[in-house]
């Protein structure tokens, strides 16, 4: 395999350049994220935060510039790289005829980390759902809906999580949740990546800040 610039364990993006039609949304746009440490990305609608996260979990390529884990760029990683990888976007995937629990083992096979009925609903215990595991997900709230979403956070094995808005439509306790979740994570040597327009005090980790504008 080709290596890139770095022999450590971390996220690196080299130069990064988006465009969307005939708008250029960032260029030359570099950074690195070690273990333990989450970077909050900002900037206003339209300057390219979901487009930089989708490149990021490989889901779209830059026009240039490269990503690379543990050195080596994502593209030659494929798979490998999906299996240390936690993308949520902001829309959720939630179905609306599944149950809580269904819709959470969906998207835990989806992203190849199968879990049993059990383990489901202790993950959606822990996030505040229990008792409203077997009801369909059409009469959850949003910020119910949410948290079956987030529920995947509590199962997944994977070291790098990269989260478009996981904050929207939670309440203050479920926020508190959440960011109690994401600092075991990071506690772990866990790397956190992720949008939100919430204000979130994370006083135990090191936190980077990345504004597009």
């Amino acid at each position: 395999m080709t290596t890139g610039p770095s022999p450590i364990e971390m996220l690196t993006a080299r130069n990064l350049e988006c465009i969307r039609g005939e708008h250029r949304l960032f260029s030359n746009l570099s950074f690195s994220v070690n273990p333990g440490e989450l970077m909050f990305v900002g900037g206003p609608n339209g300057s390219g935060k979901t487009s930089l996260l989708r490149l990021l979990c490989g889901l779209s390529l830059p026009d240039n510039g490269e990503i690379y884990w543990n050195g080596t760029d994502i593209r030659k990683l494929g798979v490998d790289y999906r299996d240390v990888m936690t993308y949520l976007g902001h829309l959720g995937g939630i179905k609306d005829d599944l149950t809580a629990i269904e819709n959470l083992r969906i998207s835990c096979a989806l992203a190849g980390c199968e879990i049993d009925e059990d383990q489901a609903a202790d993950a959606l215990g822990q996030i505040g759902l229990a008792g409203r595991e077997m009801l369909p997900a059409r009469v959850l709230s949003q910020g119910q809906r949410r948290r079956v979403a987030l529920a995947r956070l509590l199962v997944t094995r994977t070291k790098l999580w990269i989260l478009d808005e996981p904050l929207t439509a939670l309440d203050v306790a479920a926020v508190e949740l959440i960011k109690g979740i994401l600092e075991h994570n990071l506690a772990k040597g866990g790397m956190v990546i992720m949008t939100t327009h919430q204000e979130l005090v994370m006083s135990t980790v090191t936190v980077h800040h990345l504004v597009l504008s």
